[in-house]
């Protein structure tokens, strides 16, 4: 098992090692273009690089699920992909795509709560043609009502049928969110409400697109070999865009949960997501953020078997497939091993995610989390975890942004923090790190986590029976099928009764038929 072990250690030092190797010379051929000097610095994010035979394209409306009018969750969403999964121009969808196909480019919307992007890459030899393309999608949809019925159909339906019934985590993912940002702008789906979706009229698309779609709304944002198109692009852009206000969005106070809130998502699961967490104000543009981004590499790094939750559960008791942490938000962490970026918020939360485990399970699981996140918090972490961290953090932050256009969404991302990066934000996140002490960091965790006041969800079946279990904080003791060290059987009993101070009245029982409605 050692030797096994070993090599596999071996396996990925050296796959690490191309890794960044590859990494590191896409990153020193980069060179971040000077930004105009026409008074418009504040319009654009460039990043040029005269080597890369493409262009990338990030064009930041600020607009976004917040902005969505009571009644009509979902608004933000259908109006973006009414531009980039509609005709445009007198075309239809499918013509766009003939176009588009022969130069093997395409372009799409990803809409956040506060951020609606519109990205796409082509090569610098397709550039006019591409571009015609993708100023027609923005600027002139054809807002068929065809497209419209289509869009609002498989939204429904993605959120009907996939979110309630296709991925438990990501059920427990967005239930969470919706409890911790509950009456805030942040407090439904980004895709909507079922009765918003359905409340929504072509009409007020066009509304909609009209007020946040202006050309005082806008960030244009390219890398690549863009040599100075920035220009032309924004004034046709200016040119075809209405006159308009930029978006100012209104403050947002999420609530700190008072003790342990509990909301049992009733379905008929063969396992128990959960997740668990709480607001925080820390963002990019805080050095408590690279404090706590360390202690949440060190603690449940997302998909990694280094992470400390990851051993605690998952590695010394195999009792699930993974266990993270986060300070950010993480979109679709079930399919993607890397964060996306372009879903900046101005709160974020600290969660807990607990893959599936057997209900059996469910109960030990989640004291097994709390009891470590209390243990970090009342003692800090230790100078060997810390360092060792550091040094992982320093490489493995170069997977985070392995393209031109992945970095020119970090870099969208950083004009929306505030962060003065000088360009690229890896380097400037590297840079934080190094600087950071031991004391920054158990500070940081002391000063904005805490493990008494936190949302819990939990999908799972037998909800009557969980909720007496966590109430009555019923001992759960774990058995194995093969033998366990005496260390692992002696930990298990304290875990199996570490109290939990969950009150009947904080806890709900919700069938999952109830949510997004």
């Amino acid at each position: 098992m050692k030797l096994a072990m070993k090599k596999r250690t071996i396996m990925y030092s050296v796959i690490y090692a191309v890794v960044f190797a590859t990494i590191f010379t896409f990153l020193n051929s980069c060179d971040s273009a000077d930004n105009p000097s026409d008074g418009m610095n504040d319009r654009y994010v460039l990043m040029d690089n005269q080597k890369d035979p493409t262009i990338s394209y990030n064009i930041w409306f600020k607009v976004g699920s917040q902005d969505d009018p009571k009644g009509k969750e979902g608004l933000a969403y259908v109006t973006a992909q009414m531009l980039t999964e509609g005709g445009a121009g007198g075309k239809t969808l499918a013509e766009i795509g003939d176009e588009l196909y022969p130069i093997a480019a395409g372009y799409g919307a990803k809409v956040d709560k506060e951020m609606t992007v519109i990205r796409g890459r082509t090569h610098t030899d397709n550039t006019a043609l591409y571009e015609g393309i993708l100023v027609s999608a923005i600027t002139s949809p054809n807002f068929a009502q065809e497209d419209f019925d289509r869009i609002i159909n498989n939204t429904t339906s993605s959120i009907e049928k996939d979110l309630r019934y296709s991925s438990d985590e990501e059920l427990g993912k967005a239930v969470l969110y919706g409890e911790i940002f509950e009456g805030t702008g942040y407090g439904h789906l980004t895709m909507g409400s079922v009765s918003g979706l359905k409340s929504i009229t072509l009409q007020d698309v066009k509304d909609f697109y009209n007020k946040y779609y202006n050309k005082n709304n806008y960030v244009l944002g390219m890398a690549g070999n863009i040599g100075d198109r920035y220009d032309d692009l924004a004034k046709t852009l200016d040119e075809q865009l209405s006159e308009g206000k930029e978006n100012i969005p209104g403050e947002l106070n999420p609530a700190m949960p008072q003790g342990m809130n509990v909301t049992i998502v009733d379905k008929d699961a063969s396992a128990t997501a959960i997740s668990m967490g709480f607001p925080i104000n820390i963002t990019r543009a805080d050095k408590d953020y690279y404090a706590l981004d360390l202690f949440r590499s060190w603690f449940g790094e997302h998909r990694n078997q280094s992470s400390h939750l990851y051993g605690v559960i998952r590695e010394k008791r195999g009792i699930n497939y993974g266990d993270y942490a986060y300070i950010e938000t993480f979109l679709n962490g079930g399919s993607l091993s890397m964060p996306d970026p372009n879903n900046p918020r101005r709160s974020q939360i600290f969660e807990i995610w607990i893959r599936p485990v057997q209900p059996e399970h469910r109960h030990f699981a989640l004291r097994a989390a709390l009891r470590e996140l209390q243990s970090v918090i009342e003692n800090g972490m230790t100078e060997e975890q810390f360092n060792s961290t550091k040094q992982f953090l320093n490489k493995y932050a170069l997977n985070y942004a392995p393209d031109a256009s992945t970095r020119l969404g970090y870099q969208v991302d950083s004009r929306f923090y505030g962060v003065e990066d000088d360009g690229d934000y890896i380097t400037y996140y590297r840079n934080m790190l190094a600087n950071l002490t031991i004391e920054d960091v158990n500070n940081a965790i002391k000063n904005n986590l805490n493990y008494g006041n936190i949302h819990i969800v939990a999908v799972t079946k037998d909800a009557e029976a969980y909720k007496d279990m966590l109430v009555n904080n019923t001992e759960s003791p774990i058995a194995y099928a093969s033998e366990k060290e005496q260390d692992i059987l002696d930990e298990d009993k304290e875990i199996s009764s570490f109290q939990l101070d969950i009150k009947p009245e904080n806890v709900e029982i919700i069938p999952v038929d109830e949510f997004f409605k």
